[in-house]
């Protein structure tokens, strides 16, 4: 009877949601009990929602032990009342839930959850995949090594570290250049699967290749000298996975456990997706729970700070997700139409420092350090680059706008 009388008041104040109809539920799977499909079908809609949840059913992992205590997570007493302007269209947080493919959708601020919903059948114990969220991830883990003394300089290159690559366009680029997509290397990612980022996970993934370094080096024709242009190119996080691994001698799972899975305090185990080699891809395919991403999102948050601990490097974090006024090419506007990029980070336009952890199909991680405000979006956008997008962005800034204070 106290659990369901809890229950009943988490959902009467607003701070769980009840079930509802998520947006074609039959088109997602539903009554195929939301199956993953396989290696070659995962993509397709009626599997989305079970691979995006399931995608170390699908591939080969390492797993990322949580902490022995995880970092607790208060709740707030009341759900605020969001409501944002979208298409001419005044809306709130039930209508995005009802017209987006969301399948977890969380707010915390000064460390509290103050709105959590599932969707699909998906739960707070579900493995949600992260895409290329997990490029912000393996930022940090590289400014982390660089704290340890593992690198030496980001201004070093590649090669320095991964003798497979000497002598590539990619093992010559300095690690800085790779840390903001600038490499000047030719990569196409255009998701029309017949481009270079198919190639890679095909080469990763689906191990066509013995993995590792030869993953990257069939990317070696040099366009432009690196640090001119931004270009976004998933095969330069990898070869800073490559980096990592080599540098820190250990497996980049085993790195993110030890050095910032654990201390900040993750309540589940997590899993990164591998190649043929035992590599993990660093430009995708890290799967954890909604709540620790949201531990993440206040990690950073709190520039790298846990209870005045340094989990990740505050100089570097702040380098990772400010505007750099001497790299031109990098600004919001430039970069892309409306995003700016820091080290594997997103950038917003704001004056007030803003950041986000962006992957394909709707996976999103939003911070505003200021107000210690975060919102962690898991979908199943039907496009790799779907124009849902723009609505998080309106309800994200709906949120700073009510909460950022």
């Amino acid at each position: 009877m106290r659990i369901l009388a809890t229950l009943v008041l988490l959902i009467a104040t607003g701070l769980i949601t009840p079930s509802r109809a998520a947006p074609d539920e039959e088109g997602y799977g539903k009554s195929q009990g939301y199956s993953p499909g396989t290696t070659t079908t995962w993509w397709r809609q009626p599997h989305l929602v079970g691979a995006l949840s399931r995608m170390d059913t699908l591939f080969d992992f390492h797993r990322v032990a949580p902490a022995s205590t995880p970092r607790p997570l208060g709740r707030a007493t009341q759900a605020p009342d969001i409501r944002y302007s979208f298409n001419n269209e005044q809306r709130d947080l039930q209508r995005y839930l009802g017209t987006n493919p969301t399948t977890g959708l969380l707010i915390l601020k000064d460390d509290r959850i103050v709105f959590e919903a599932y969707q699909y059948d998906r739960t707070e114990r579900d493995r949600l995949t992260s895409f290329s969220m997990a490029k912000t991830i393996t930022s940090m883990l590289m400014g982390i090594a660089v704290r340890d003394g593992a690198i030496r300089s980001i201004d070093d290159r590649a090669e320095t570290y991964v003798p497979g690559l000497k002598g590539t366009a990619y093992g010559e680029t300095p690690i800085r250049h790779l840390l903001t997509m600038s490499s000047g290397v030719a990569f196409s990612e255009d998701y029309s699967g017949q481009d270079d980022i198919t190639r890679l996970w095909v080469a990763t993934l689906m191990k066509s290749g013995p993995g590792g370094p030869g993953a990257v080096s069939q990317f070696n024709t040099r366009a432009r000298p690196p640090g001119e242009k931004f270009y976004y190119a998933s095969a330069e996080t990898q070869v800073l996975g490559l980096v990592l691994r080599a540098a820190t001698r250990t497996p980049v799972a085993d790195y993110l456990a030890a050095k910032l899975w654990q201390p900040m305090g993750a309540e589940a185990e997590a899993t990164w997706n591998i190649d043929a080699s035992g590599q993990e891809a660093t430009y995708c395919c890290f799967n954890a729970r909604l709540r620790d991403y949201g531990r993440l999102g206040l990690l950073l948050a709190h520039d790298g700070l846990r209870d005045g601990r340094e989990i990740i490097p505050r100089d570097w974090l702040l380098a990772a997700t400010t505007v750099n006024d001497s790299a031109p090419h990098l600004k919001p506007g430039t970069a892309t139409r409306f995003y700016g990029y820091g080290y594997q980070t997103w950038l917003l336009p704001d004056a007030d420092r803003q950041f986000a952890l962006l992957g394909v199909r709707g996976q999103t991680i939003f911070v505003h350090p200021r107000s210690k405000l975060v919102l962690v979006h898991t979908a199943v956008r039907r496009q790799s680059r779907d124009p849902g997008g723009a609505e998080t962005v309106a309800l994200w800034r709906a949120l700073v706008q009510t909460l950022g204070n």
